[in-house]
């Protein structure tokens, strides 16, 4: 009651300086209908698949339909209208609940008020993370006594993410605007320096949010899920999304890309093309197809703008595809003609390098102000060679001054250690299990011992040190956010990036 009670009063802030006190009753009302048709669904009988299905359509149609009337309208007649905080987060998740509840891996709640707060929770409004109700939802109605390490943990969360936010993402968005208003001026070497920091920018922006959301939730002892686990060290496509935005990942392969495979409409495509190309390319391809509409979806998701359907989906489609294709050629190309060691390290640099540049060419459309906008800066970028910027002080007339650019650059040398040790945490955490192997009846080590192995996180091996070392670190990162970060007169907390997706 208490979660509840502080997430109708976060709408109500949201909405009140703007007199749209309306804006509030839509996720009451996706909340209402889920509960209403959850409740005809359990008392339909489980063999009456035609009335079970007509329900879920309902349920389709109405939250489905005020999304798009809401989100998209706008896009058709040009218009401004007004849409409540969250809006395509709480329908997700609420969708995503009473499609767990309908195949029978998720629990109906009995109680209305239970289920506005699977609607309303007030952290994940922000920019999510969308959570699953069949693993997170139960933590909202359990009884959570004071716990210290979970109050600290989540500060400390939280302070990671104002230090994301804050001091790396308000001094990025300096150049990333400077430079994408002005590309005419600022062309070359200028836009990929810019497009670079958007990627960082975005990062730091979404991340850090989740973050602050994420480490909130902890204090109150709710587990929610991770959202990134540093995807700029991503060695294709694939893994990048599987390691950015993964809660959004997840739910569009949960409930539109396994579910479509399962269409008539691809079986009969997959028979067709089994006869003409053969059983493996056959399912191969009508997979391409379901991944095409998959890849649309999460374009569309992301704003329904053209620039966003590209950016955001089947660019990522085609990246996709395309290393999957070819990759017998380049493995033939660089194994066997090249003699390269595709499982060396140097092998796996070249990949997280090939992949983070091909994010950044996702991110340019996705930051440009339309699609013309970002094929003139493409090209403006490769037709113009001007490296002397990065020597001739140039980069002072993008918005900062050299202090700020020594701050900026010291900083996001701490987030690449951090999120470098993070992934080693990771990598030590995911190989647990093959630590050890069975030898002649007995378990013998098959990896280097290392200072990092048995922690889950860094905030976990910063509590492992002595009193003193703790408090500098944490100390030092508070007054260096206190003193360093970009807030005050003018400044809107609530202004992250994903805030209206």
């Amino acid at each position: 009651m208490v979660l509840l009670i502080a997430s109708l009063v976060f709408f109500y802030n949201n909405v009140r300086d703007d007199n749209n006190y309306y804006l509030v009753l839509y996720p009451l009302i996706t909340s209402f209908v889920t509960w209403f048709l959850l409740f005809l669904l359990s008392k339909t009988d489980e063999n009456d698949l035609k009335k079970r299905r007509l329900i879920l359509s309902a349920e389709l149609f109405v939250l489905l339909g005020i999304l798009i009337a809401l989100k998209y309208v706008k896009l058709i007649t040009g218009g401004n209208v007004a849409t409540p905080l969250g809006l395509s987060f709480y329908t997700f998740i609420l969708l995503g609940y009473f499609i767990e509840v309908y195949n029978g891996i998720g629990v109906r709640q009995k109680s209305f008020l239970k289920t506005c707060l699977y609607g309303m929770y007030f952290p994940v409004m922000i920019s999510g993370p969308i959570m699953k109700t069949r693993d997170s939802g139960k933590q909202f109605f359990e009884y959570h006594p004071f716990d210290y390490k979970n109050i600290t943990f989540g500060l400390q969360r939280m302070l990671w993410g104002f230090f994301k936010e804050l001091v790396i993402s308000e001094r990025l968005a300096v150049i990333v605007n400077a430079i994408y208003n002005n590309d005419t001026e600022y062309p070359g070497a200028f836009i990929i320096l810019g497009t670079v920091c958007f990627a960082f920018q975005l990062y730091t922006n979404f991340s850090g949010c989740m973050d602050i959301v994420i480490g909130m939730s902890e204090c109150f002892g709710i587990v929610l899920p991770e959202n990134f686990a540093t995807p700029f060290l991503a060695k294709s496509i694939s893994e990048y999304w599987r390691r950015w935005h993964i809660t959004l990942g997840v739910w569009m392969k949960d409930n539109v890309f396994y579910p479509l495979l399962r269409t008539k409409m691809i079986s009969d495509l997959t028979k067709r093309l089994k006869k003409k190309l053969g059983k493996k390319k056959g399912k191969q391809y009508s997979t391409y197809v379901a991944m095409f509409i998959l890849w649309f979806s999460v374009g569309m998701w992301h704003g329904g703008e053209p620039k966003y359907v590209i950016g955001s989906g089947v660019l990522h489609w085609g990246y996709i595809v395309f290393g999957e294709i070819s990759l017998p050629f380049f493995t033939w190309l660089f194994a066997k003609k090249l003699h390269i060691n595709m499982q060396s390290k140097f092998a796996d640099c070249v990949r997280v390098i090939r992949t983070f540049i091909l994010v950044c060419i996702g991110d340019l459309f996705f930051r440009a102000d339309n699609v013309h906008h970002a094929l003139r800066m493409i090209k403006e970028s490769v037709t113009v060679f001007n490296p002397q910027i990065f020597v001739d002080g140039s980069l002072l007339n993008l918005g900062l001054d050299i202090y700020n650019w020594g701050v900026l650059i010291f900083s996001l040398m701490i987030l690449i250690i951090v999120s470098s040790i993070q992934f080693k945490m990771e990598m030590l955490s995911a190989s647990a299990s093959s630590l050890k192997k069975v030898s002649a009846g007995q378990e013998q080590d098959v990896t280097k011992p290392s200072r990092f192995s048995g922690f889950k996180n860094v905030r976990e091996y910063i509590a492992s040190k002595g009193l003193i070392i703790r408090w500098i670190i944490l100390l030092g990162l508070l007054f260096y956010c206190i003193f360093l970060a970009e807030y005050g007169p003018g400044y809107s907390a609530a202004e992250f990036i994903y805030k209206d997706f």
